[in-house]
């Protein structure tokens, strides 16, 4: 199966908290989108490993996406080597992504910077024909993706693109929603983090709103880029 997006996330609900809504966009416009999840995130202060893959799996059904995967990396543990950039780079060339979204660069939690440069090495690597990579049994082709977006976290990090995602924001809160060992429920007796508050859950909408003020939009959601974004004609830009 060839994906037009693969989004990467450190941890289960890294990838539904902060650019879901892009991910519903593009699904309604008839394009397959894929998540790969790169550890269980075992250390997590509330529920379990084993909850969270079920909670992934009900919000990657709401989200409509073709594929989910996790590579099961230590949870803050895993490194930037050749052992962990060669599973992304099999992942890659596996599903050979023309658009990758992933880990804000500098954030709250050490595991998302690790996760960003990781994969942003591991998508220029997996370009490189030298590399070889088996996948059941065969050997695999070359695949770099065209473009690299690194989505917005904890921190409020100043966006090089703001994508439009008015009208997607009900699925987006429908699928962060779906971990409801890690979000504010009111009646949990788990232990608070600082995802667990009601603040928190309503920045996800706030957040979207402001950036979508700055667009002229009712909803955003923002990203960073390591390389230039490049348009045909400055009409592309809304």
């Amino acid at each position: 199966m060839k994906l037009d997006i693969l989004a990467i996330g450190a941890h289960p609900d890294d990838v539904e908290l902060s650019c879901s809504a892009t991910i519903a966009k593009e699904i309604e416009k008839g394009r397959k989108v894929g998540i790969l999840d790169l550890t269980r995130g075992e250390l997590g202060t509330r529920g379990t490993a084993e909850i969270r893959d079920k909670e992934a799996k009900a919000a990657a059904g709401i989200l409509g996406v073709s594929v989910r995967e996790n590579l099961e990396f230590s949870d803050g543990f895993f490194v930037n080597n050749v052992a962990h950039q060669l599973e992304i780079i099999k992942v890659l060339r596996k599903y050979k992504p023309e658009i990758v979204l992933c880990n804000a660069v500098d954030d709250r939690h050490i595991d998302h910077g690790k996760g960003a440069q990781l994969v942003a090495d591991a998508c220029f690597l997996s370009g490189l024909r030298k590399i070889e990579t088996i996948y059941n049994g065969n050997s695999q082709e070359a695949w770099r993706p065209k473009n690299v977006f690194h989505y917005i976290q904890w921190k409020n990090l100043t966006p090089d693109v703001v994508v439009d995602v008015t009208g997607f924001m009900d699925k987006k809160l429908a699928s962060v929603k779906a971990y409801s060992s890690q979000i504010f429920d009111e009646n949990s007796e788990e232990p608070e983090t600082p995802i667990s508050s009601s603040n928190f859950l309503d920045s996800i909408t706030y957040r979207a709103k402001d950036l979508g003020r700055l667009i002229g939009a009712e909803y955003g959601e923002g990203y960073t880029v390591s390389r230039y974004v490049a348009v045909d004609s400055l009409f592309d830009l809304k």
